[in-house]
């Protein structure tokens, strides 16, 4: 069977009588074209069902319709969410998002930051492991703009998105030993990473505000995830009862679900033998066999304003005006579940 003929921009030319500067000015630049033209050209991409390249197009123009998102772990719905943000205004900017996963590995993240530069994508949008790397640096010295996602930069020169983690953690730890908890660990890890010592510090302003009467347990783990949580309940359920917390602040919310079956899996009872706390408030928080207390981030928020301020920055590049990088900080919130209660008469410690 013969191959059909792909359909090119000279056909069409030649249908509708006209030249492809004009079918090129109709896809590209529509209003440079009288209105009966531009009918007529139309009518003849519809009649002969062509698809513009737009592959051809960014190559001749020398750069994409896409930008670039780099997130920690796509597995986490905390980063699906920040994607649904984040599409939402590309999309209306008519701009397509590409997701580059680094799986919390700074070789993977450098590769996909490189791949995204080879690839002359407009702007990145990036989750840093470790904070601004070299190739972060690279990208803006090369004209692509970058912007901070869940992380506010020590240095001025990027733009940023974040959540006040330190608030954050206060809020948890603060419910916790309201409830009654003298006795509190802290679940996540590692501690390099920026959010979870935050966290960890609001946790300890918590502690200073209600008189240091709390004890903090700090459990450190591999990742962020189920898996590392049902080990850290492993952990905790193995101390003798005098010693073991009476409540769990986790680092968030995967971390929490992994307590909470591990928890189950050694017969104790959330919150009656230990309270629990996340962080993020993902949909499977509430939707848990113990619905869960989280401290809410507003993850889609927070995407779509990193995707805004992207495109300020684009824009003010492709005028060659000034550009004022903004650090914009979200407030979280506390979201109340049955995951956390005070403690039992005999744990209260």
């Amino acid at each position: 069977m013969a191959r059909k003929a792909s359909i090119s921009m000279k056909d069409v030319a030649a249908l509708a009588g006209v030249s492809l500067g004009t079918v090129s000015n109709v896809v590209n630049s529509p209003a440079l074209v009288s209105p009966a033209t531009r009918e007529r050209v139309e009518t003849a991409i519809a009649k002969l069902g062509w698809v513009p390249n737009e592959s051809a197009r960014q190559l001749r123009a020398g750069r994409s319709s896409a930008v670039g998102l780099v997130v920690m772990d796509i597995a986490n719905p905390f980063f699906t969410d920040v994607l649904r943000g984040v599409e939402d205004h590309v999309l209306e900017r008519g701009y397509s998002v590409q997701v580059g996963n680094s799986a919390s590995q700074p070789q993977r993240e450098d590769d996909q930051l490189r791949l995204f530069e080879q690839q002359r994508v407009r702007g990145v949008l990036c989750a840093p492991i470790w904070g601004v790397n070299q190739r972060v640096e690279d990208l803006r010295r090369r004209g692509i703009p970058v912007v901070l996602v869940d992380r506010a930069p020590e240095e001025s020169g990027f733009c940023s998105v974040s959540v006040d983690d330190v608030e954050g953690g206060r809020l948890a730890v603060d419910h916790l030993v309201r409830l009654g908890h003298r006795r509190i660990a802290l679940v996540g890890g590692p501690g390099r990473l920026q959010q979870i010592r935050d966290r960890r510090l609001g946790a300890d302003l918590a502690r200073a505000e209600h008189g240091d009467v709390v004890d903090l347990l700090t459990l450190s783990t591999s990742g962020l995830d189920t898996t590392a949580g049902v080990l850290a309940a492993d952990e905790l359920a193995a101390l003798p009862d005098r010693e073991r917390p009476t409540a769990a602040f986790a680092a968030n919310d995967l971390l929490a679900i992994g307590l909470l079956q591990g928890f189950v899996t050694h017969g104790m009872r959330v919150p009656e033998d230990m309270a629990l706390i996340g962080y993020d408030d993902i949909s499977f928080a509430a939707a848990a066999a113990v619905p869960l207390s989280s401290v809410r981030q507003p993850r889609v928020d927070l995407g779509r304003r990193a995707a805004e301020l992207l495109f300020e920055e684009i824009e003010a590049d492709d005028e060659d005006r000034p550009h004022e990088h903004q650090a914009v900080r979200f407030t979280p919130t506390l979201v109340v579940r049955r995951s956390t209660a005070g403690p039992g008469p005999q744990r209260h410690g």
